[in-house]
């Protein structure tokens, strides 16, 4: 499924789209609607979307100074403005489509589907850069894990990394006896690459690798404290895997 937001300063426009997305575009998930640039900073730092379903005029900031706040930006994005002079701006951001209030089901339909072919191709394009270095490597050869940096790549073994935070639409690694390196990508790019047994997902903002568990303290969804004395949240919809993993029930 494709992970999408939406971004307009009229509540009933995000209505209207999240109705029309629902009924005519199933391949989407909204994770969640806000209604000025403001929140709408917030909403992408918390949800990771794939897909940004943005107006451009608005109170409190453009849908370009959005964008402005969220460089790299690691999203895919379609504007939908009552105004047709944004057309070569649009252009500068890379934006799949432009589309035009009232928004047309056709128009739209063709805009999502373009969506999912790019987003489709650069999640290949990243499970493909490791494949290809892992193939390299015997069976039984610790596994790595490769981490842009200014000057290339800093390749990682899996077993190092304690756990991987997002921040502010990075991808944050701290490995030990290294310092932490941070990668442009956003966390989720690097969920689908951390599949091993030893990774879990526990929260939108944390992936940790369970080795490095300390204590579980209880909770609605708990915290968990890492060997390297942090803290973290775990989402209540990710306590049930976490105890499974340890091989122990959910805590009452």
């Amino acid at each position: 499924m494709i992970r999408a937001v939406l971004i307009d300063d009229e509540p009933k426009n995000n209505r209207i789209l999240k109705l029309m997305l629902e009924e005519f575009c199933p391949q989407l998930t909204i994770e969640g609607q806000a209604d000025n640039a403001e929140e709408g900073v917030t909403l992408i730092q918390e949800t990771e979307p794939d897909l940004v379903f943005l107006d451009i005029e608005m109170p409190f900031g453009s849908g370009f100074d959005l964008l402005d706040r969220l460089k790299p930006v690691n999203f895919e994005i379609i504007f939908i403005t009552a105004f047709n002079n944004y057309s070569l701006k649009a252009i500068k951001y890379s934006a799949l489509d432009y589309l035009l209030k009232p928004v047309s089901i056709d128009e739209l339909i063709a805009a999502v589907n373009k969506a999912a072919e790019k987003i489709k191709a650069r999640q290949v394009n990243t499970r493909i850069e490791n494949l290809l270095y892992n193939l390299k490597k015997p069976a039984a050869a610790v596994q790595k894990l490769a981490l842009p940096s200014k000057e290339g790549y800093v390749f990682v073994s899996l077993s190092d990394i304690i756990r991987c935070e997002s921040k502010n639409g990075y991808a944050v690694f701290h490995i030990k006896g290294m310092e932490k390196i941070t990668s442009s990508k956003n966390i989720k790019e690097y969920e689908s690459l951390l599949q091993d047994d030893m990774f879990l997902r526990i929260h939108n903002s944390h992936i940790i690798n369970i080795n490095y568990v300390a204590k579980y303290h209880r909770g609605r969804g708990g915290l968990i404290e890492m060997e390297d004395g942090t803290t973290l949240e775990v989402a209540t919809r990710r306590k049930e895997e976490l105890m499974a993993r340890f091989g122990l029930t959910k805590p009452q």
